[in-house]
């Protein structure tokens, strides 16, 4: 999978679709889920950094950063910036 690497303050210049990438199951989003809040914990206790890939409406991109919350629709990262959860296709924990 092909990715263009950019830094989280770039994220919220960013696009993004209404439309989710892909119709999950809901065997999936309880996986995505709870992987999205094992990288909330891994940020808000360890500071650690994850991989998130998400396509926005120009293409897949990765940004390597810390998820400081989980919410229903959108992840939060530093400073205000949101993805939202319909357009994530990967995490590397």
């Amino acid at each position: 999978m092909i990715t263009k690497r950019i830094e989280k303050e770039e994220v919220s210049n960013l696009k993004f679709p209404s439309k989710p990438i892909k119709l999950r199951t809901a065997e999936e989003r309880k996986g995505l889920f709870k992987k999205l809040h094992d990288a909330e914990k891994l940020g808000n206790l360890f500071h650690n950094k994850i991989e998130i890939i998400f396509q926005d409406e120009e293409g897949l991109k990765s940004v390597f950063t810390t998820i400081w919350a989980v919410g229903k629709e959108h992840i939060l990262l530093k400073k205000g910036v949101f993805i939202p959860i319909q357009r994530i296709v990967s995490l590397a924990i």
